[in-house]
């Protein structure tokens, strides 16, 4: 019983195996049967490669020669532009020469430039200097005289009261400040302006103008003629007699106009006439003309009553010592007369206010311009 199955297993590989070749004996036939068949199949097919590898011959062929043309072409083409290269490149290699060149050149020149540049750069830099140096001598220059002016005008407004001067003065130095033209100058030019102001508006006395016409009578007094020394009027000369009268009587007639010259009778409307020796005469001449030089001191110092006490006296001396109808002597009379009715006790404004400004800045800029 245990055996059995030992048996069976190669029994059933042999029936596998006739089974197998069973099966592939039909096999090989078919085989056969279409090899016969596809033999003419094959020749066609070789014909037809046969023709494609001749086609494709072809076009290799046409490809290649076309390629070797195009080639051919390109070579040609690319051998001109090489050349044409190669002559823009020599063009191009005398161009850069030139510019190298030229380079060069215009580095030269910009380096004496730059020199020149330099140098300039150093010149405007020392003129730069030299000209603020000059600004600060020339504002320092324009202050002193701005100074020296405002002092001369401060002086003549006190001692003599001209106004116009130191109007003058107040108006030369605003116009040097505007020449200037500093920002730090403003307030030195307001108070200069409101100096000028309070002298326009204030009462003015012409001391120049007084001052002169006293001079000017004072002058004109030795030429002014004394009342001893008035003469008569002339009167007529008697008219001519007929020539027919006799020379006894033309002898008498003449005998008697001697005569009568060496006698003469005057008749004054004022008969206290003063009589003056000539040495007198000097010393009354002398002391007038002190008179009217006092006048003009108390003038210059607004002494109103000094001023016209001389004015008065010597108005006297002329009336009394003097002859009244000479035309010389009535214009006199006439002028001190003006002058005493002149009010010369006005107070003028002093300037002291720009004056004291002008010192301060001048002061100011000296010591900023030290410091620098």
């Amino acid at each position: 019983m245990s055996e059995s199955p030992n048996t069976s297993a190669p029994q059933a590989e042999t029936t596998e195996s006739v089974q197998q070749s069973a099966s592939d004996a039909p096999t090989a036939e078919t085989t056969d049967r279409e090899a016969s068949a596809s033999g003419p199949k094959l020749g066609v097919q070789g014909a037809i490669l046969l023709g494609f590898v001749l086609a494709a011959l072809v076009i290799l062929g046409w490809q290649w020669y076309d390629s070797r043309k195009q080639v051919g072409a390109l070579q040609e083409q690319l051998a001109r532009r090489l050349a044409e290269a190669e002559v823009r490149n020599k063009e191009a290699l005398t161009a850069a020469q030139e510019a190298r060149a030229t380079a060069r050149e215009l580095s030269a020149k910009i380096g004496a430039f730059e020199g020149r540049l330099a140098d300039s750069q150093n010149q405007q830099v020392a003129l730069e200097a030299l000209y603020q140096k000059l600004s600060r001598n020339s504002d320092e220059w324009a202050l002193s005289e701005i100074e020296q002016t405002l002092t001369i005008a401060a002086q003549q407004l006190q001692l003599a009261g001209n106004v116009k001067a130191a109007i003058l003065a107040l108006q030369n130095a605003d116009t040097r400040l505007e020449r200037i033209d500093r920002p730090q100058l403003a307030p030195l030019r307001e108070v200069i302006e409101r100096d000028l102001e309070r002298l326009r508006v204030a009462p003015h006395v012409d001391v120049v103008g007084l001052t002169a016409k006293l001079d000017s009578f004072a002058g004109a007094v030795d030429a002014l003629p004394l009342a001893m020394q008035r003469r008569p009027v002339r009167q007529p000369a008697p008219a001519q007699q007929a020539d027919d009268e006799g020379a006894i009587m033309r002898l008498v007639r003449e005998m008697w106009k001697d005569l009568r010259s060496l006698v003469r009778i005057q008749t004054e409307d004022q008969p206290e006439v003063p009589l003056i020796e000539p040495t007198h005469a000097f010393f009354l001449r002398e002391n007038l003309k002190l008179r009217l030089l006092s006048a003009r001191i108390a003038l210059l110092q607004r002494d109103e009553q000094t001023y016209r006490t001389d004015l008065q006296v010597a108005r006297e001396w002329l009336e009394r010592y003097y002859d009244t109808r000479d035309p010389k002597l009535v214009s006199i009379l006439s002028g001190i007369g003006q002058l005493s009715e002149v009010q010369i006790g006005v107070d003028v404004p002093d300037i002291n206010a720009s004056l004291n400004a002008v010192r301060d800045y001048k002061l100011t800029h000296e010591t900023m311009t030290n410091q620098d």
